[in-house]
């Protein structure tokens, strides 16, 4: 089934020369789609130094499209061993190396990648020693990672703290990220009433602090504190508030910090809670948003950003009640990028009106949108006002009410876009995430205004490596 399979058991031969104590075999594989494919892998032992010398047990598995395609790669821990995500490495042990992201047959080679493996967890060893009290919450961790690379297609995560309580009806929210946007969502969640559970899943280092402290000595009805992935089990909503607070210089450095950071959470996160819907606000919103619907694999509908939604309650808000313009509040929406460059567009449209009557609406509503913008420059978003926006779209999840937000969602299809690109658009809201888009009116300037928006946004995402 190798398409190249004389190249192919050459390289392998290379490799077993210089590395005599790996193993061979073929296994079934199992891939994020559920699909599964006999494979060749090996297993065995890297030497590393860092400090004192370590071997580390990795697990390389070779596509059918060797040597044209790089090899899927694994650590192999055993049950004492915590994998240590980083950089390199995400919660599962799949290892990420830029040698693998520019692989290109005949210049990259295993025996070359795995050179530069252990150059990389010299820099950064990506595991450790567990206690003997860890070592049973690492067994389900390592059964998970067994059911993907040994053919089982099983793959329901049945955690300990989930059992039979968070069936149901149970409403159980995770928020991942302890800084001042992950606590004002938990406690704007609280206070809305709309979750059963809400868990607070603090990834930073060290001892509570903070806000997070604060949180545990007051101790709120329902609301978790954990460092444990395994905590956020069978969430229904997952939102997502992390930032990395690295020393990147450029602003593609500091987004590729949160892309690196965001390949150690969520596959974790998909694993334990495989039908949540993933709402991100992280910055920037849209590429967070994509990068997410890419590392889980979920479907477009359950992957979506908070996006508009603040700016258009406050956008409605101000044509209602302060402009008085009641009915165009009600039809008028916030869309595209977050930031300077959103858009004000309209989702009623009177089809029996002629051609004259039609521009004279569409000036009028152009005049009190921009009185409408000018009014909403300058107010930001706070935490606790994002935070109130979170409450506000997981209640529509968790309740179902098939309300109309103006979400990050993919807006390939849309407008004439043709790239896969997360941006704001009026979407029906229900338990499933993302039901229906709402048909915007239409207008070639806001058309002109997504696609240019699109376009930036496409061209950032190709610079990223997943």
């Amino acid at each position: 089934q190798y398409k190249f399979r004389d190249l192919t058991i050459e390289e392998l031969k290379t490799v077993n020369k210089t590395y005599p104590n790996f193993t061979f075999s073929m296994n079934t594989y199992t891939f994020k789609d559920g699909s599964q494919k006999d494979l060749l892998n090996f297993s065995g032992t890297v030497p590393v130094k860092y400090g004192n010398s370590y071997n580390i047990p990795i697990r390389l598995w070779i596509l059918d499209s060797h040597p044209f395609a790089p090899p899927i790669c694994f650590l192999k821990p055993t049950v004492n061993m915590g994998i240590s995500v980083g950089k390199h490495v995400d919660a599962h042990g799949r290892i990420y190396l830029p040698y693998l992201q520019n692989w290109s047959h005949p210049k990259s080679t295993i025996v070359g990648l795995i050179k530069e493996m252990i150059a990389k967890f010299e820099e950064e060893l990506p595991l450790y020693s567990l206690s003997s009290s860890d070592e049973a919450r690492q067994s389900e961790l390592l059964s998970y990672i067994a059911k993907i690379t040994e053919g089982e297609t099983e793959m329901k995560s049945k955690s300990k703290m989930g059992g039979d309580k968070n069936k149901g009806c149970f409403n159980k929210i995770t928020v991942v990220g302890a800084g001042d946007l992950g606590i004002a969502c938990v406690l704007a969640v609280a206070a809305k009433g709309v979750a059963d559970k809400v868990v607070l899943l603090d990834l930073s280092e060290g001892a509570a602090k903070g806000g997070t402290m604060d949180l545990e000595i007051f101790a709120l009805p329902n609301v978790e504190i954990s460092k444990d992935f395994s905590a956020s089990a069978d969430s229904k909503v997952v939102v997502l508030t992390v930032n990395s607070l690295g020393n990147a210089q450029t602003y593609l450095d500091v987004i590729q910090s949160n892309v690196d950071l965001f390949r150690g959470i969520i596959p974790a996160i998909s694993h334990y809670s495989q039908n949540s819907v993933l709402l991100v606000a992280s910055h920037p919103v849209e590429v967070m948003s994509y990068v997410s619907w890419k590392l889980s694999a979920f479907p477009k509908s359950r992957v979506i950003g908070v996006g508009g939604n603040l700016d258009t309650e406050r956008f409605q808000y101000i044509l209602t009640n302060l402009l008085q313009a009641q009915v165009l509040g009600k039809d008028a929406w916030i869309i595209g990028e977050q930031g300077e460059d959103k858009v004000p567009s309209w989702t009623s449209c009177n089809s029996d009106a002629n051609q004259t009557e039609t521009m004279a609406a569409r000036n009028s509503k152009e005049k009190v949108a921009n009185r409408a913008m000018e009014i909403l420059k300058g107010k930001g978003q706070r935490s606790w006002s994002v935070g109130l926006s979170v409450a506000d779209l997981t209640d529509s999840i968790l309740k179902d009410k098939r309300k109309v937000h103006s979400v990050s969602t993919l807006a390939k299809g849309c407008c004439n876009i043709n790239s896969e690109v997360f941006l704001s658009l009026p979407c029906i809201l229900g338990t499933n995430g993302m039901i229906e888009m709402v048909k915007l009116e239409e207008d070639p300037l806001v058309q002109e205004k997504l696609q240019s928006s699109a376009g930036s946004i496409h061209d950032l995402q190709q610079q990223l490596k997943l």
